[in-house]
């Protein structure tokens, strides 16, 4: 005779606890990294400035690459959270090329100052992973607003790659180039590809 297969059941909700040891920590680690830089946050200096053991704040976090990766995630969340919802031009009720291009200039300026947050994350591929299909996504679906004829996908993908952190990296980092000059690239790039 086989066993029942067990009921799916969503997990246990948050501790009120939890919930509020987490959002301190949350803010500690944001006030810490604009006080200190990424690289001035310690496990030690967290715990302390979020009134909380240090205990706690490896089981939330595991790691500082955990830290790190969860604080990258706050900001992923909270800067999508802008183009889905936000004041145009970067959300919604601004024409399509207009948020389009507010849309790549905030992405460039947001993984710029994030490089170092990237870095201690310890694996900025797995960020890039989710944050690419948002991304490439809203990138396509703006196009597609534009009435932009082709492989939209390929075409989202090609406009995303220059504002990736790799990218920018080079260009700023190795090359020099100003930011601004970088922007104006990108640009004409978009008004190129959108057909004016």
């Amino acid at each position: 005779m086989s066993k029942p297969l067990p009921l799916l059941t969503s997990p246990p909700p948050e501790r009120r606890d939890a919930a509020r040891n987490r959002e301190a920590l949350m803010e500690a680690a944001v006030c810490l990294v604009e006080l200190h830089g990424v690289r001035g946050v310690t496990m030690d200096a967290l715990a302390a400035r979020a009134g909380v053991g240090k205990g706690t704040v490896f089981r939330r976090f595991g790691s500082r690459e955990g830290l790190m990766g969860a604080l990258l995630n706050h900001s992923e969340t909270e800067w999508q959270a802008a183009v889905m919802g936000g004041p145009p031009p970067l959300g919604p009720g601004a024409p399509p090329l207009e948020r389009l291009l507010a849309f790549g200039e905030s992405r460039m300026v947001l993984n710029i100052k994030h490089a170092e947050l990237i870095e201690a994350a310890g694996n900025p591929g797995a960020r890039s992973f989710a944050a690419l299909s948002f991304t490439t996504m809203h990138v396509r679906y703006l196009l597609g607003q534009l009435g932009v004829e082709g492989d939209l996908a390929y075409l989202a993908t090609a406009l995303v790659a220059p504002l990736e952190m790799i990218v920018l990296r080079e260009q700023v980092d190795r090359e020099q180039i100003p930011m601004d000059r970088i922007t104006a690239g990108w640009t004409d790039l978009v008004r190129r590809v959108a057909g004016g």
